[in-house]
């Protein structure tokens, strides 16, 4: 079953923080290498507040056989208790565009290896563009329960 026609991942680096740790741990997420699957990462430099340099690493899924290999690793990577979590906050989760929502903690990837859920800004950002048939927010929210069982 098709669960998304697109996923994106996001991830911030500051300048106090170690560029290639965020890095190694970001490419962590994917349980294949990407440039071996022809998948480009985006590396954006931006300014925050008070002139801070900020690093943006970004990746875009569009293939299915990757889109399913990535959320079958991420997943597996959680416990029952995240995936009852997300499942309960499945509709505050998904946007009128149907694209759906998460954030793990950075920290906790970092250091831990471990994926916690979060709604703090520190941060890894996945973003799920639902295939939905017709495109519904009920469709999209059912496809988002069959996913989190199935995947």
């Amino acid at each position: 079953m098709k669960y998304a026609h697109l996923i994106k991942l996001t991830v911030f680096s500051y300048e106090h923080e170690n560029i290639d740790s965020v890095l190694d741990s970001f490419l962590r997420l994917f349980p294949f290498i990407l440039e071996d699957s022809k998948v480009v990462l985006n590396k954006t430099n931006a300014t925050g507040f008070n002139e801070k340099k900020i690093t943006v690493f970004e990746v875009a899924l569009t293939k299915s056989n990757l889109i399913n290999l990535f959320l079958r690793n991420l997943l597996n990577n959680l416990d029952e208790n995240q995936k009852n979590q997300i499942l309960q906050q499945a509709d505050s989760r998904i946007d009128k565009n149907l694209d759906f929502f998460i954030r793990f903690d950075k920290d906790s990837w970092i250091k831990e290896k471990r994926l916690m859920l979060t709604d703090s800004g520190r941060c890894f950002h996945v973003k799920i563009s639902i295939a939905a048939f017709p495109k519904k927010r009920e469709v999209a929210l059912s496809v988002v329960r069959d996913m989190l069982k199935n995947a």
